[in-house]
């Protein structure tokens, strides 16, 4: 036995050692592709002046207090797929008199498109805003319970581990580029009154700090921006119970079903308080319009402009979309704008002109 074991063992080394040898074209790769790469030098990087958090204000490198005011794109995947990627989607936006342009990212278009396919819009994202003097957001845009892995709909499915190793692709990319201002950590928290399970705010406010530790491994001037529950409305947990990190945002959106009028005091008491202590950042707001409906003085559209600018909240209205609601096209065509967007347009233009 000994000598037959000997046989086989010489014979399986020979095999192996004179194996064939395949070309590497060939070969079935076992491995998969690792962590995304940081990219190319971009010499447009510091073109913008770095954003940072100074007490309860976003500040200029002097230290002047910065209100952003912008709007929302729809998913670059989706806009790619319509054939409407362009610069001059983003010139069109900067013409409304945006300062800031909102990128949502959905988890379903970053898993199928791939990291690296991915990455290839955004990085035409931040070139063009950047040429256009306009800064960014990118959004990690799902809804739903990430404690418990449930979430409303199949296109913001994700997980923990995928939300992790989105925020270290992003921050490792884009890791001192000025025009990348802010990483808003997760759209929408919410438990859907109990149809997605439970989640403390303990539990959230731990995951987004183990978020805000891996995000600041790779890149430590980004903002990172924390949403509060009930579809990111709520913020009356940071009375007694903010999140343990410095120079990060807190994000709000109030949408008008949010709360039953009078709003300013519920907007107050839900959100705004906050704004004293901390820099805080409506990411989504906007409305619908009956047919033939005027945006009166009384409109909810004025008022949460003037609420928001008042307490030194910056904005940013959804969505620049002919299709996603409420839409501020009509349709690609010439970026024609519905009632709703010739609104924030005007709102932006005479904003820019302060």
């Amino acid at each position: 036995m000994r000598r037959i074991a000997g046989v086989l063992v010489a014979f399986t080394l020979f095999v192996g050692v004179f194996r064939p040898i395949v070309p590497r074209a060939q070969e079935k790769a076992w491995w998969k592709e690792g962590p995304v790469r940081p990219p190319a030098p971009d010499p447009l990087a510091k073109s913008l002046p770095l954003i940072r958090v100074a007490g309860n204000r976003f500040v200029d490198p002097q230290g002047q207090p910065v209100l952003f005011r912008g709007l929302s794109i729809s998913d670059p995947d989706k806009i790619e797929a319509q054939g409407q990627w362009r610069r001059e989607l983003f010139a069109r936006v900067k013409e409304l008199g945006a300062r800031i342009v909102r990128i949502p990212v959905h988890p379903v278009a970053w898993r199928q498109r791939t990291p690296a396919g991915y990455l290839v819009l955004l990085d035409q994202a931040v070139r063009w805003c950047t040429e256009l003097g306009m800064y960014v957001i990118i959004d990690w845009h799902s809804i739903g319970n990430l404690e418990m892995e449930l979430f409303q709909d199949p296109m913001y499915d994700t997980s923990r581990k995928e939300t992790f190793e989105f925020w270290r692709a992003i921050a490792q990319h884009f890791s001192g580029h000025n025009t990348v201002a802010f990483y808003e950590i997760f759209n929408e928290p919410t438990d859907f009154r109990g149809r997605l399970g439970t989640v403390s705010w303990t539990e959230w406010r731990e995951l987004n700090e183990k978020i805000i530790r891996l995000i600041r491994a790779y890149d430590k001037e980004t903002i990172p921006l924390v949403a509060g529950f009930d579809w990111a409305y709520d913020l009356t947990p940071l009375r007694y119970e903010p999140v343990q990190a410095e120079s990060i945002g807190y994000v709000t959106h109030p949408y008008p079903m949010k709360r039953e009028e009078p709003w300013e005091p519920k907007w107050e008491e839900d959100f705004a308080f906050a704004a004293s202590q901390y820099p805080l950042f409506a990411t989504e707001w906007g409305f619908w319009l009956r047919p033939g409906e005027k945006i009166s003085e009384g409109h909810y559209g004025r008022r949460i402009v003037k609420f928001l600018e008042e307490r030194g909240i910056s904005w940013a209205a959804w969505v620049f979309d002919p299709e996603w609601s409420p839409r501020m096209l009509e349709s690609w065509e010439e970026y024609r704008l519905t009632p709703y967007g010739q609104f924030i347009g005007q709102i932006l233009r005479r904003s820019s002109e302060r």
